[in-house]
């Protein structure tokens, strides 16, 4: 049951961590939400500064100016948009308390208003989610610093092979929400949930963590860390190695030594790195072009850093198919995906990364899942591996293997962007298989996660014309062409090496819909 605290206009859901305005979520901040929603439980009664800082800032010690800051914002909301300035009451030396329109409380089911979220079962081996790190060096652009000290941990759990890891393209969709820990654990199938804090004022970073039990709520291990930026990459193995410990503090200590993998050796190019990933993942031409800028002078920084290799072959791999099939990125492709399994042996990222491209622009599946190989065994946890894995086995022709891979891939990640690319390989093989129906829910489910890619209208266009859904296949095959008005389905099925029964299935499909061969 939710929690909904009303009064006045407004409406706090202490569920989902939101202040709405009417119908209207507010754009107050996390820690301005849990400080309000303790003062209207507590309305008309003082609240002393030490328990508001514990609700909003647990287990940490912050200056009394972080208080004042965060009340000012609620103050400021409710002046904007009721005239409610005084709403909050200040106390001096002693803390405050809210004194605005009377509070009602009452219990509110979410399935009243949408449908039911998914509850997964417990594995049966130790499992772990990973929240994004909170930011608190008051500078937002150093929130890719935090998000890349929690891609390095999930990373780094990852390896060990007897963990289940939840891809961090999940965890972070509770980036910025107040959350349960219990609710996250449910929703994502782990026992623990590891969450923390990261401050970097100049060359300086502390950094808290802790582990909880998500099945209980208890604190299975909690630790500080303070460190100069110079000695991060220590800092993040280290934090990684201590939670291990506290799942199985009678692991043996050459699993602990699997954490530890190599680093870049230049920082500056790991920062490059880290601010080029979201454009990488977008698979959009402008925005991969603008991350081969920051790639390509990493790897002038560090020309063995496997990542940006295997980043680098990812986003050629895009531009080659939603570019026009230019030659030079096929080729750029496939030579960066060798750079990456040249030098990165141990980084399952930069191996799945690699094996894709040689997949997909190589046309060497062979190649392509011994590098897919080399990296589950390196990281058993890794999603993408099973997801873009999916996506090659789908365009060979590997109908129920295709099926399996994404099934996996989308059980690790349950929200990933990437779940787009799983649910393609899906709608492929039902189509291979002559499942018309299953291949249609595929496709719309592709089409909703990712709107905006070409490649998902053409699985739901053949799809739909299967099931003789004609006028439906057509809107979805002029949707193709508004996305990427050059494609061509015999051009785009030769990029791709597409087996030949998937090509006659399709191709046909694809005719009837009204797409140019």
């Amino acid at each position: 049951m939710s929690t909904s605290l009303a009064f006045g206009p407004f409406r706090l859901d202490t569920d989902t961590g939101i202040l709405f305005h009417g119908v209207e979520p507010t754009p107050l901040g996390q820690r301005a939400v849990a400080l309000l929603a303790l003062l209207v439980e507590r309305a008309g009664t003082p609240v002393p500064k030490e328990k508001l800082i514990q609700a909003a800032w647990p287990r940490q010690a912050i200056e009394d100016s972080n208080l004042t800051v965060q009340i000012a914002a609620v103050r400021r909301l409710f002046e904007e948009l009721a005239g409610g300035a005084c709403w909050i009451e200040t106390l001096p030396r002693r803390g405050y308390r809210y004194v605005g329109p009377v509070v009602t409380a009452d219990g509110r089911d979410p399935a009243a208003d949408a449908a039911p979220t998914a509850m997964l079962a417990l594995p049966d081996k130790p499992s772990v989610a990973v929240l994004p790190f909170s930011n608190l060096s008051g500078d937002p652009e150093q929130d890719y610093f935090a998000d890349g000290m929690v891609d390095d941990i999930i990373t780094g759990l990852a390896r060990i092979n007897w963990l289940l890891v939840i891809a961090r393209n999940s965890t972070f969709t509770y980036k910025g929400r107040a959350v349960d820990v219990k609710q996250v654990g449910r929703e994502l199938g782990v026992r623990y949930v590891l969450e923390g804090s990261v401050r970097r004022a100049g060359g300086h970073v502390r950094v808290t963590a802790q582990m909880i039990d998500a099945t209980t709520g208890a604190h299975v291990w909690a630790e500080r860390y303070d460190r100069s930026s110079d000695d991060i990459f220590a800092l993040q193995d280290e934090i990684a190695i201590s939670a291990v410990g506290a799942i199985a503090p009678s692991l043996r200590r050459a699993e602990i030594d699997r954490v530890t993998r190599r680093r870049p050796g230049s920082l500056d190019a790991y920062d490059l790195v880290l601010r080029a990933q979201l454009d990488v993942d977008s698979g959009m031409p402008e925005q991969v072009t603008r991350a081969l800028m920051l790639l390509e002078r990493a790897i002038e920084l560090d020309p063995a850093y496997a990542l940006a290799h295997g980043n680098a072959a990812m986003c050629h791999h895009c531009l080659f198919l939603r570019s026009g099939l230019q030659e030079a990125n096929r080729a750029a492709s496939i030579r960066y995906a060798r750079s990456a399994i040249l030098h990165g042996q141990d980084d399952a990222s930069a191996l799945t990364l690699a094996g894709f491209s040689l997949g997909m622009d190589g046309h060497d599946r062979s190649a392509a899942f011994t590098a897919l190989e080399a990296a589950l065994a390196i990281s058993p946890s890794s999603a993408l591996t099973y997801i873009l894995g999916s996506v090659v086995l789908g365009w060979s022709g590997e109908a129920e293997r295709a099926i399996e891979w994404s099934e996996r891939g989308m059980r690790l990640s349950p929200f990933d962007p990437w779940a787009f690319a799983a649910f393609d390989a899906q709608a492929m093989s039902h189509l291979l298989r002559g499942r018309y129906d299953e291949a249609c829910r595929a496709a719309y489910k592709s089409v909703q996660a990712n709107p905006a890619h070409s490649i998902t209208y053409v699985q739901l266009a053949a799809a739909l014309a299967k099931l003789g859904r004609l006028e439906e296949a057509r809107a979805a095959a002029a949707r193709v062409l508004e996305l990427h008005p050059t494609f061509r389905y015999s051009r785009q099925f030769a990029g791709v090496n597409c087996a030949p029964a998937l090509a006659e299935c399709l191709g046909g499909a694809l005719y009837a819909a009204g797409l140019s061969e």
